[in-house]
């Protein structure tokens, strides 16, 4: 910051009283309402729950992440399965072909989860169902 003199380096919107009230805003809510600790035990919970999957269903391989942000490694491509959960109401990302990403909001809720564990149970249900009774192949592996 010392290579700086004064009116250098500016914005139109850099500390301006609107912007400083939002984020003082957003930090009184992070802070009263204890979303990092909630995030903390939310997700605790979210990854036994996927934990429970992978030890139900061979196809999944790998839970892992921390707090809220988690992603379950998948033996097969999961385009089908994003597109399948969407259609359920449920929204997921991917992080590369054969993962699975959550990133819910820091306000999820525990029935929101249980909501997007079943809807994942019912489509690896499907998926490992779909791959038992096919021929194998090792472009998904």
């Amino acid at each position: 910051m010392s290579s700086l003199k004064i009116g250098e380096h500016s914005g139109t919107f850099f500390g301006s009283p609107l912007v400083c009230a939002a984020a003082l805003a957003t930090v009184d809510v992070i802070v009263s309402e204890k979303l990092p600790e909630r995030a903390a035990t939310l997700g605790e919970h979210f990854r036994m729950k996927l934990e429970e999957l992978k030890a139900k269903y061979n196809i999944a391989r790998e839970v892992r992440g921390k707090g809220l942000m988690l992603g379950v490694e998948s033996r097969f491509d999961v385009y089908k399965m994003i597109l399948k959960s969407l259609e359920r109401g449920v929204l997921i990302l991917d992080a590369g072909r054969n993962i699975l990403r959550f990133l819910p909001p820091l306000v999820i809720n525990q029935p929101q989860i249980d909501k997007v564990v079943a809807v994942l149970d019912l489509f690896m249900k499907e998926e490992e169902s779909e791959r038992l009774s096919s021929p194998p192949s090792n472009q998904d592996d």
